[in-house]
């Protein structure tokens, strides 16, 4: 591996960190001043309009996807300290660079697996940032750490599909702007291959017989800059088969296709939020006095601080070279190296947090500083995307399988 950035990727950054200077961090607080005076609290406050504007025209738009042509064309080694940058306001710098989950997810499916119709009827949209979308898989009545455990019927009816079943932490479909929802259930839920059930199919938010029920909050945060996560209920609801992305059994390889770049993008911005939580630390401790000395001079502080700038080298090494061998060998050959990110960098982006937090005291609890919405949010990333336990046994019996 070679550690240095190319010109473009160095390029891109200098731009990046010189928009999130002038532009996002002064709009942290005015994004918290408008939300408070929105009629409904899932609407988008002006200053994240701005903010996407302001980055479409500087460029810095749609990094995530590594098609020239749909995307920047970058590849993920180039697109990991973008997104690394991005972590530091992961609630509002994904979101104006059309970088923010659920949407990344969904157009990678699209641009990989959707007809041309489908990707003219959602995909371009999606890309020029006009319409939001959602990720409807994991349900409250199975474990959804297995896919395999879907219960969501897709049944056949002629020239249409109808959808039964019950979602919940559905991401993105409290936003208004939420126009479709990807939608993962079974079609065939007595076939002999359980990785062979599973079908995913478009559904327009406006199709009769489908209900946003109510939102569900993460740790008490309503979570607004994902637009929500919603349980969701569908009821009946038909759909033209021409909905169905890819093929009839082809659902639970989609999603696996999903996930891989999902869980790299989770990581690199999660690395992002570890350098503002020490950014935060190395402020705090310099400008705080207790027992007679400053907080930067207290054992127990510096040691908080030597071992989360210690983590976070160790984290993005793992995580670039995951990014490289995404690049070089592809994802299945990654597979290992993805696991073990998605295991580590939440992990230890918690314990940093948590640090950060104790070093704040009240005030690392209250809403005046980032670092309780941050915990929270990376806490979360530890079931998102597959359970810290579901990788570990997956890595463990790729491990253990070649001694067998």
């Amino acid at each position: 591996m070679d550690f240095a950035f190319d010109a473009r990727t160095e390029e891109l950054r200098n731009k990046l960190l010189a928009f999130m200077d002038d532009y996002v961090h002064p709009a942290e607080k005015t994004d918290r001043e408008q939300r408070a005076l929105l009629a409904s609290p899932w609407d988008t406050p002006a200053v994240v309009g701005e903010l996407k504007a302001e980055a479409r025209r500087q460029g810095l738009w749609n990094l995530f996807l590594p098609d020239a042509e749909y995307g920047a064309g970058l590849t993920n080694l180039q697109y990991a300290p973008l997104a690394e940058i991005t972590g530091r306001s992961p609630h509002l710098a994904p979101t104006a660079l059309n970088c923010a989950a659920p949407d990344t997810g969904n157009m990678e499916v699209l641009f990989q697996f959707a007809t041309d119709e489908q990707k003219k009827q959602w995909l371009e949209p999606l890309l020029a940032g006009e319409i939001r979308s959602a990720f409807a898989m994991t349900e409250p009545d199975v474990a959804s750490s297995d896919a395999t455990n879907i219960e969501t019927r897709i049944v056949r009816d002629g020239d249409d599909y109808v959808v039964n079943g019950r979602k919940w932490y559905i991401s993105g479909a409290m936003n208004p702007d939420c126009a479709v929802f990807i939608v993962m259930g079974k079609t065939d839920p007595d076939g002999a291959d359980i990785r062979r059930q599973q079908s995913m199919i478009l559904v327009p938010r406006d199709t009769p017989g489908l209900e946003v029920r109510r939102a569900m909050q993460v740790y008490g945060y309503e979570d607004h800059s994902h637009g929500g996560h919603a349980e969701v209920v569908f009821h009946d609801v038909r759909v033209p088969a021409a909905n169905l992305i890819g093929e009839e059994g082809g659902g639970f390889a989609i999603a696996q296709a999903r996930l891989g770049p999902g869980r790299i993008h989770h990581c690199m911005r999660l690395i992002g939020m570890a350098e503002r939580a020490i950014e935060l630390m190395c402020r705090r401790a310099v400008e705080r006095t207790a027992f007679g000395k400053p907080l930067a001079q207290q054992g127990v502080v510096q040691n908080w601080i030597a071992d989360a700038r210690v983590t976070v080298e160790q984290l993005r090494l793992l995580v670039l070279k995951t990014a490289w061998l995404m690049d070089t060998v592809g994802n299945k050959g990654a597979h290992t190296e993805i696991q073990a990110i998605k295991i580590a960098t939440p992990r230890a982006v918690v314990d940093i947090l948590d640090s950060a937090v104790q070093l704040h005291g009240a005030g690392g609890v209250s809403q005046d500083f980032p670092l309780a919405e941050l915990w929270a949010s990376a806490r979360t990333l530890r079931l998102a995307d597959g359970p810290d336990e579901v990788h570990q046994r997956s890595l463990a019996r790729r491990e253990i399988k070649r001694y067998l």
